[in-house]
Order: structure tokens, then C-alpha cells, then sequence
């Protein structure tokens, strides 16, 4: 019989499996009954994907995405890990299948704004997803980390360099820049899904703390916040003192009181304060921070 961590190891993968099925199907879904059908296209290599089976024909929609990837997997398999380009591929594949699946499923028939709006929230959706879970449908993103790597600009600011060649050609080629404008607009739509799919509806801050009262405040914000906190001990920069900082995590309908509480308890105290988009433990919070800490200490991303 199969051990425990064998039993584990299988239920993970399919866990995985379900949550990267379930985003394929949703942005399949949304290619076939909303974007597709009404000439609009997506970013990346879907967006220039769907370009060329406009001028090749429905029925190649799906070779034009896994012959498109191939190159980019490649890169994946060359300088990312082996577990994120397995990961990338079965997405993909899936995403292929789900649309050659999909074949018969009416579209939509909205106007412009529904079509918009609920085509790029669902694929938003269903990208984030597979995001989320370690896979990847747009190539594009993997040289977007290749180049960052070498050049060092983000991959945020490599993929939307791309993606806006891909919109102006879209508009160039068709000579129509009404559908390139809403392709775009779509696309916007389904990006804000995507973050919040990847990073939640919970917004965390991280906070950093210098004040000359460390231990004062830090009872406070653990007995009246109910806030777990970690000391760290820093040196002044300037003065060369000796001093405790201290980090805390807290989400974002917390923040004002957190800071309402040290400006009461330190009025010269310095924070510096971050968007945290993924938080992940070993164990269980301590019992003082058992009444907020279980939200603020769960893995929020992929």
C-alpha cells in the first residue's frame, strides 16, 4: 500500500491539476463566447494567436497557441525550473483542448460594454488561476523574465511593451482601431482579475517601525491590536546607536489603527510601509496573535 507522503505527494498534483483545468476552461470559455466571436483579442501570445486565426480561420485557433508556446516553453525548460514548464505545458495543452471542446458553445450577444467586462473578468479569472498554481498560457512572460534577468527591466514593463506592438498591429492589419481599443480595454479588465485572484481580496502591508519606546509599543500593538510582531535589531546609520525595529504584518483595514496606536504611544516613531502580496508560515500563530493572525499569516498568492 501507498505511504502517507506517497498518498500527499498525489493529492497535490491533483489539486493542482484541478485548479489549472478549471482556469484553462474559464479562459477557453471566455475566448469562445465572448473575445473571439466579437473580434477582440487578448494580449500576448493568445492576442496574436487569435490575430492569425482570424486571417487563417476558426479552426486553428488552438494548433496557433501550442505552435506559438513551443518556442517559449523551450526557454522555460532552458533558464526557469523544470516543475514551472511541466506546469506550463498541461496548462496550455489543457487551454488547447478546452477550446477545440468549446467549438459549439454559442457566443454571447451583448453589447460592447458586457462583452468587455464579463469576457475579461472571466479570463482574468481562469489566467490568474493558473497563475496562482505555477503555470503560464502567454509565453511572453517567460521572456519577459528572461530579459530581466539580463537587462534588468521588470517583467511587468517587458510584457507591456509587447502587448501594445500586438494591439497596434491588431489594429493596423484589420485597419479597424475601434476593436484594437477594446481588445485593450479587455485586456485592462482582465488583468485587475488576475491580481486579484493571485494576490486576494485581503490586502496586506508590511510595516517597519523605528521609535525610541520599541518594547512600549510593541506590547501595544500585541495586547490592543492582537497583532504578532518580530523584533529585529538595527544600527543607526548616521548616530551609530543601537536600536530595535520592528516588523509587523497587517491587513489593510488595520492599518489606520496601527498607526493612530504608535503616533499616540511615540509621536516622533518612523514606519515605512509596503504592499505585501504573499505571506507563507511553517506553523500555527502564537496564541497572542490568535485572534488576527490566522488571516495575516496564510499564504494569500500562489
Amino acid at each position: 500500500m501507498p505511504n502517507s507522503q506517497t498518498i500527499k505527494t498525489w493529492l497535490h498534483h491533483s489539486i493542482i491539476f484541478f485548479w489549472l483545468a478549471l482556469g484553462a476552461g474559464l479562459a477557453a470559455l471566455s475566448i469562445k463566447v465572448f473575445l473571439f466571436p466579437h473580434q477582440l483579442i487578448d494580449g500576448g501570445i493568445v492576442g496574436i494567436a487569435l490575430i492569425l486565426t482570424r486571417i487563417w480561420g476558426a479552426d486553428y485557433l488552438s494548433y496557433f497557441l501550442v505552435l506559438l508556446n513551443l518556442p517559449f516553453i523551450y526557454l522555460a525548460l532552458k533558464f526557469i525550473r523544470r516543475t514551472f514548464v511541466a506546469h506550463m505545458l498541461l496548462a496550455v495543452l489543457l487551454f488547447a483542448g478546452f477550446l477545440f471542446l468549446f467549438n459549439t458553445i454559442p457566443p454571447f450577444d451583448g453589447d460592447s460594454l458586457e462583452i468587455i467586462v464579463f469576457g475579461g473578468a472571466i479570463l482574468g479569472i481562469g489566467v490568474g488561476l493558473i497563475i496562482r498554481y505555477g503555470g503560464c498560457l502567454d509565453g511572453t512572460e517567460i521572456l519577459g523574465i528572461i530579459i530581466n534577468r539580463k537587462k534588468g527591466f521588470t517583467v511587468g514593463q517587458v510584457v507591456l511593451v509587447i502587448n501594445i506592438f500586438i494591439f497596434a498591429a491588431y489594429g493596423w492589419i484589420f485597419e479597424d482601431w475601434h476593436i484594437a481599443l477594446k481588445s485593450l480595454m479587455t485586456y485592462i479588465v482582465a488583468v485587475k482579475m488576475i491580481d486579484m485572484v493571485i494576490v486576494g481580496l485581503d490586502e496586506l502591508k508590511s510595516v517597519l517601525i523605528i521609535s525610541s519606546r520599541p518594547k512600549e509599543l510593541a506590547e501595544a500593538i500585541t495586547q490592543e491590536l492582537g497583532l504578532g510582531l518580530t523584533i529585529m535589531h538595527g544600527k543607526g546609520g548616521f548616530s551609530g546607536d543601537a536600536r530595535e525595529i520592528l516588523f509587523v504584518i497587517v491587513e489593510r483595514l488595520d492599518l489606520s489603527d496601527l498607526k493612530e496606536l504608535i503616533l499616540k504611544k511615540d509621536p516622533t516613531a518612523f514606519m515605512a510601509i509596503e504592499n505585501l502580496h504573499e505571506v507563507v508560515y511553517g506553523k500555527q500563530p502564537t496564541a497572542s496573535n490568535k485572534r488576527k493572525g490566522r488571516k495575516l499569516f496564510k499564504a494569500v498568492s500562489h
